[in-house]
């Protein structure tokens, strides 16, 4: 299984021959100027919530690629106005795609389209993969319903929050590493802005020690996992 970092909150996921998107905001992403949208594949398109910064280049690269958007109702509805014709709506449960289960898990946090749009309740997704099963917490502090992750799956790894301000900082993920029982952390939703920049070594230091990693892929990488 291979993750690829396109930079603030949107990464790839290849697995089960399958490739994954999550929150397509490259677009308007200074750090991530050298990043070519038109050469990112996709079969589907997962998207946590409804703000810019997640949804940015979500209409282009899914008309341009075909691939299916996996989202909140009201994303879908929304999706399907600017033109988007392959699409699947959720609300929190679960749904078996032929990547893997998925459950569409509440996140803490808000959810409004670049125009203004209500965009649904912001969540998270647990993908239950053929190779290996991962947590996307999506945009969200700290929140107590984190405890359920383990008796839905044994994570192999989880993609989290660490820029604070908007989201959980360094030391929150430490401690929703705990709650999930996943001691391999993907770090995402930093540096972006100003109010997100962080210390890298710092915060990898606490997660270690926490007897934890967290990585902290740069833009455009690709980890193996």
């Amino acid at each position: 299984m291979k993750l690829t970092f396109y930079g603030h909150a949107c990464f790839a996921i290849e697995t089960n021959g399958k490739k994954l998107l999550f929150d397509p905001f490259i677009t308007g992403n200074e750090l991530a100027k050298d990043v070519d949208i038109n050469k990112i594949a996709a079969d589907y398109i997962l998207v946590s919530h409804g703000h810019g910064d997640h949804v940015a280049d979500l209409v282009s690269i899914a008309k341009r690629t075909g691939a299916q958007v996996i989202a909140a109702f009201e994303i879908v509805e929304w999706v399907q106005k600017q033109g988007v014709t392959n699409a699947h709506p959720m609300n929190f449960g679960p749904y078996n795609f032929d990547f893997g289960k998925l459950h569409f898990l509440p996140a803490w946090h808000s959810s409004v389209m670049p125009d203004g749009v209500y965009g649904g309740n912001p969540g998270g997704f647990l993908v239950h993969g053929a190779e290996k099963k991962f947590y996307y917490s999506g945009d969200t502090c700290l929140m107590m319903d984190m405890q359920l992750i383990p008796r839905y799956a044994k994570l192999d790894f989880a993609i989290l929050p660490v820029g604070g301000n908007f989201t959980m900082d360094a030391d929150d993920a430490v401690i929703a590493a705990d709650f999930i029982k996943c001691d391999k952390i993907i770090g995402i939703h930093f540096d972006t802005f100003g109010y997100i920049k962080i210390d890298h070594q710092a915060a990898k230091d606490k997660f270690k020690a926490a007897g934890k990693e967290l990585i902290l892929p740069e833009i455009g990488q690709t980890i193996t996992l």
